[in-house]
């Protein structure tokens, strides 16, 4: 296999130097950028994933990734650094096509082992599918497809886009405004209840994996398959 290439944008010296170190003593080759307008001189499509900073100089970690995945189509996972983890600047990232969130100040064995995780996903998904599977639900991002114990599961639109945004970010708690802007966008005014309807929905028709969705009272919903486990 291939040895993966990683561009870390990051305008902190000290924090490129401890991910440069790492990340090359697990077998990755690792270029740094000090801003984003640096890393787009550096041929970008070459690299295998993008560990990008979201506050730089003139140019943001987000401006940045738009520009890689809208306007030059490079298809690499994208983790963003960040040191305000906020729902608006997660749902922001999500638009743009982030893989993967790390709050600073960070672990670097938690930064390795997502950055392997994704890697290995990327490698097995190729570029035009992607699964994600847990125990035995399996949902097939590209065709739209659930399955729970080798049973197909119908779902909505709204209600797949819900599941895909929990499941997909699993034990991360979403809240009913989040998940209103994620999936029904500036389509139509919803409100709370339809949120706890689909959720609901969502819950009966997932048979034992609704048991994973999770009412966080005051803060939102998210999915934790450790449920299923305890079961």
């Amino acid at each position: 296999m291939q040895t993966a290439r990683i561009l870390v944008v990051e305008d902190e010296q000290d924090i490129c130097e401890i991910l440069k170190f790492n990340l090359e003593s697990e077998g990755f080759l690792v270029s740094v950028a000090n801003s984003a307008e640096e890393a787009l001189n550096m041929k970008p499509e070459k690299y295998d994933l993008f560990l990008l900073d979201i506050m730089m100089g003139k140019m943001s970690g987000f401006r940045l990734a738009e520009i890689l995945k809208k306007e030059r189509k490079i298809e690499a996972p994208v983790i963003f650094l960040t040191a305000r983890d906020t729902e608006n600047d997660t749902l922001t990232g999500f638009s743009l096509g982030a893989d993967d969130y790390i709050s600073k100040p960070f672990s670097i064995r938690e930064v390795i082992a997502r950055v392997k995780a994704i890697l290995n996903r990327a490698s097995k998904l190729g570029k035009k599918e992607e699964n994600i599977t847990i125990g035995d639900m399996m949902i097939d991002v590209f065709s739209k497809k659930v399955m729970v114990k080798g049973q197909s599961v119908v779902l909505t639109k709204k209600e797949f886009e819900i599941l895909l945004l929990l499941a997909g970010n699993p034990g991360k708690v979403f809240s009913r405004e989040t998940i209103m802007d994620y999936v029904w966008k500036d389509d139509v005014v919803v409100n709370d209840r339809t949120i706890d309807v689909h959720i609901a929905r969502l819950r009966k028709k997932m048979a034992v994996y609704g048991k994973a969705f999770v009412n966080r009272s005051g803060h939102g919903y998210c999915f934790e398959p450790e449920k299923i486990a305890q079961l």
